[in-house]
């Protein structure tokens, strides 16, 4: 367990690097099509670990725990549908084996419950805050350090995940929105108005990952940080992804030009940096080392 606590190094000023990409990068290490980090929680714990470790080792700070899918909400017609307690719970275990005798801070990671919330979808909002509480529950008493609701695009589900993640504990939150249309999010949510909504919130931090280009994604940084005093967190695609002639996706940013980008995205108010799909553990020890310099 770290001797400092994350939030008195985010009052400090101090800068931290989180992790890479857990799907990208299990995928190419062969997770099935179609198949979630979940499954190899149980199925694979070898290679989650192995996952955690090779970010650790590339300079990650911050890892997130393989439970981006595991609300009861997304489980429903999965395997591993009621299970999500025992899977949230052994996620965090394999990033403790991992992260034992180190200084990393252990996330839980918190993605979309995969339904639209009324008026747009069937969700009701009551229905994803105890989603999202009941995960919450499962991941603090297995013990991370703090939570990443992640990848959002509806401030509704937003509101909702804080809500449920508040009714059962106090430790850090981090929301990150993710700005997949450009400047906006699927359901046409702006940095600017993501800001605003979230400032008088119970939030410590507020973010971009996932998204589009290198590019946008660094105006929604720019646009972000104008419009908060939250401090940032900043984990952007490795740029847009292409198809090779045998259909596999790839991204073709390399872990260099990755890297070259750090001094902008410092400079334009991110604390916290790591990346999203396509950033392999050879980005992530790039942006380390470049961060480590400035």
């Amino acid at each position: 367990m770290p001797e400092k606590s994350f939030i008195a190094r985010i009052k400090d000023g101090e800068r931290l690097i989180a992790d890479g990409a857990t799907g990208t990068t299990l995928i190419s290490r062969g997770l099935p099509s179609g198949s979630t980090s979940e499954t190899w929680v149980m199925e694979q714990p070898q290679e989650i670990i192995r996952l955690h470790k090779d970010f650790i080792s590339a300079g990650a700070e911050i890892i997130l725990t393989s439970t981006f899918s595991a609300t009861s909400i997304r489980m429903q017609g999965t395997p591993l549908k009621g299970k999500e307690d025992l899977v949230n719970r052994r996620a965090v275990e394999l990033a403790h084996q991992a992260s034992a005798g180190t200084q990393v801070y252990i996330a839980g990671s918190l993605g979309p419950v995969g339904q639209l919330l009324k008026p747009y979808g069937p969700l009701e909002p009551e229905a994803a805050r105890d989603a999202y509480a009941g995960q919450a529950r499962s991941l603090s008493e297995a013990g991370v350090d703090l939570f990443v609701v992640e990848t959002q695009f509806d401030l509704g589900e937003v509101k909702a995940a804080i809500q449920g993640v508040r009714s059962v504990t106090g430790i850090p939150l981090v929301v990150s929105l993710s700005y997949d249309r450009g400047h906006r999010t699927m359901m046409g949510v702006s940095p600017t108005l993501s800001a605003k909504e979230l400032e008088g919130l119970p939030v410590d931090v507020i973010g971009i990952n996932c998204g589009r280009s290198l590019e946008e994604n660094l105006q929604n940084l720019v646009e972000l940080h104008q419009n908060t005093s939250k401090p940032l967190w900043f984990k952007p695609n490795a740029g847009l992804p292409r198809v090779d002639g045998t259909g596999k996706t790839f991204y073709e940013t390399t872990p260099e030009i990755m890297a070259s980008l750090v001094p902008f995205w410092l400079e334009v108010g991110a604390q916290i940096l790591g990346g999203c799909c396509g950033t392999s553990p050879e980005h992530l020890q790039q942006i380390s080392a470049r961060i480590k310099l400035l």
